[in-house]
């Protein structure tokens, strides 16, 4: 294949008369293989730095100690990771593959202004394969991030108009068009910044997609302006009035009947009438008197239309929840009393709120919070708030973002734990580059965690929470394998902990570790010398409740569990060959 490369390569006018036959035929086949409709770029020219970091060696979470948060009042455990998120994407894809209801990701946008690094260079508008490399950088970490989803599971990703038109497609080959839940217009600069076309640029875009078409998004609190539209009573309680006719048409021919409508407004009655089968239409059997008119559902511009409810229920309903006022064409037309049925709804495609400010919202909040500007562009947290509302009703939902920033998602997170009571946590990752994770993301969930003194020194009372904070190292692989699963597994503790949501040690030794976590037990023996079983069932058997039992062997077939037969309410796991599944998937090792 490399002799057929060359060939290629050496021929830059497509000129295959220098081939063979069984060259051509790879090159056909090749030219056939490749996809008809859809994205195509140059990906061979685009390797990344991660590439290089991982070469012989597979990526493992170390905690840093000192970092940690802990509350006394107990509660989920959120996480943050720093590296490369390509490779805490590879780690959370052995510890919560299928457990994450929620992803939101705030990528670089690839503007051309030089704000992110591809292979430990800066990306302008000069590099002809910008596209090519933004559009790699992103498929790689999207389908580690799409297996990470529960079925139910949502992911968002922001953009803006430089690459809306590729991600949609990427987004479209990843996760399936038909899981394209929808596209919001978020309001976040409302002051505009100029662009080259002319235009003042006020928006930026959140794509939704589900990891399934189990999935659904969820409500949005009702702003007081759209709470305020209710401002007619009765006696069972705030209504408006709404046009009877339906806003598009439908298939039913049975919900386009003649209604005879008072000119003065006074009232509306449904006139005798009967089914033509044949016709499929309704013929009338009287006529209208000298003071009424026939209304029927045509809108304004012609179109036939239906009505909101079938004759049944408007007779059922006709004396209290329906009306006649007169239309914005000045015509007498029925109205239906539209009730808001809770203080939640579905949301707009069209995000407007004064708090989705990323500069009022965003900058200036972090600013309040750190003292300093040091982060470029941060979100508004009211605008991720609610976009973590749209993705997941579930308050006790695992949110992650793998492009954590300023840690934003974290922080709102937090917020709405306390404003409704919620169980949610976050799983936050993102590398150290300019200190972002030193001297922005940690130190900013630290404060809002425990509490801070804004820009006028006035205290802010804390959220809440528990914060565990890792990093990722590597283990380099060895010509011996046994080696490599002994180191391995020496080096894979933090992660079964993450994997288990299991962290508090009660007990170490040379051979074996306890962890405990809510009445859950997690045991890691990492000895291939058996000798030290006999105790550690000793400690287990004191021990009530589920305990998980990770336990080392060099056996890819994993472990005789005819020998653990006698152990009670202990759960039996291999190691390191699950965790080497898994990155067998993801790495060449």
């Amino acid at each position: 294949m490399a002799k057929l490369k060359d060939k290629i390569k050496s021929n830059m006018n497509k000129d295959y008369s220098q081939l063979d036959k069984e060259d051509l035929i790879k090159v056909i086949e090749k030219l056939e293989s490749r996809k008809k409709y859809g994205l195509i770029w140059d990906e061979e020219k685009v390797k990344e730095q991660f590439e290089k970091d991982a070469i012989n060696a597979l990526p493992v979470l170390k905690e840093v100690k000192g970092k940690e948060i802990i509350d006394k009042k107990g509660g989920p455990i959120n996480i943050l990771i720093e590296g490369d998120n390509y490779h805490t994407l590879s780690v959370l894809n052995f510890t919560h593959q299928g457990k994450i209801d929620a992803i939101y990701a705030d990528p670089p946008y690839n503007t051309g202004a030089k704000n992110w690094v591809y292979n430990n260079n800066y990306v302008d508008g000069n590099d002809a394969f910008r596209h090519s490399k933004w559009l790699s950088f992103m498929k790689k970490r999207l389908i580690l991030a799409k297996s990470l989803l529960k079925e139910e599971g949502i992911i968002v990703v922001t953009i803006d108009d430089y690459e809306i038109a590729t991600l949609t497609l990427l987004m479209n080959e990843i996760f399936g068009e038909e899981n394209h839940l929808g596209t919001v217009i978020i309001k976040n600069n409302p002051q505009g910044r100029s662009s080259v076309s002319g235009f003042q640029v006020s928006h930026e875009y959140a794509l939704f997609y589900g990891r399934t078409q189990k999935a659904k998004i969820g409500r949005l609190p009702r702003t007081q302006e759209q709470i305020d539209r209710y401002k007619e009573l009765d006696s069972k309680g705030p209504f408006e009035w709404r046009n009877f006719r339906a806003q598009y048409s439908t298939e039913s021919p049975k919900m386009k009947y003649p209604i005879f409508v008072k000119k003065d407004c006074s009232s509306f009655r449904l006139p005798k009438m009967t089914w033509n089968e044949e016709k499929q239409s309704f013929d009338l059997l009287e006529k209208t008197d000298s003071s009424e008119l026939i209304s029927l559902p045509i809108d304004p511009s012609g179109r036939e239309r239906t009505w909101k409810w079938s004759i049944e229920t408007v007779k059922s309903v006709k004396d209290t929840e329906m009306g006649v006022r007169i239309d914005r064409d000045k015509n007498p037309a029925v109205y239906y009393k539209g009730r808001m049925q809770d203080e939640w709804m579905l949301p707009y495609t069209i995000w407007d709120k004064s708090d989705y400010s990323s500069s009022a919202m965003g900058a200036n909040l972090l600013t309040s919070l750190l003292g300093s500007k040091k982060f470029d562009y941060p979100k508004s947290l009211y605008a991720v708030r609610d976009t973590i509302l749209v993705m997941s009703e579930n308050k006790n939902a695992t949110i992650l973002d793998f492009f954590a920033g300023s840690g934003t998602t974290g922080h709102a997170v937090l917020k709405l734990n306390k404003e409704d009571g919620g169980n949610r946590s976050f799983i936050l990752c993102t590398n150290n580059e300019n200190n972002i994770c030193d001297e922005v993301c940690y130190p900013r969930v630290k404060k809002v965690i425990a509490g801070y003194k804004d820009a006028k020194k006035s205290d802010v009372e804390g959220l809440g929470g528990s914060l565990k904070y890792f990093k990722t190292k590597f283990v380099k692989n060895a010509s011996n394998k046994d080696d490599f699963k002994i180191r391995i597994t020496k080096e894979c503790t933090e992660m079964l902990c993450l994997r288990e949501g299991i962290f508090d040690e009660i007990k170490k030794t040379d051979d074996y570790r306890i962890f405990q976590q809510g009445g859950n037990t997690l045991v890691v023996y990492y000895s291939l010398d058996r000798k030290a079983l006999a105790d550690l069932k000793k400690e287990l058997n004191k021990i009530e409740g589920e305990k998980v039992f990770y336990c080392f062997t060099l056996n890819p077939l994993g472990l005789d569990k005819s020998d653990f037969s006698d152990w009670n309410n202990v759960s039996l796991e291999p190691i390191p060959q699950k965790i080497l599944d898994v990155y067998k998937q993801i790495y060449e090792y």
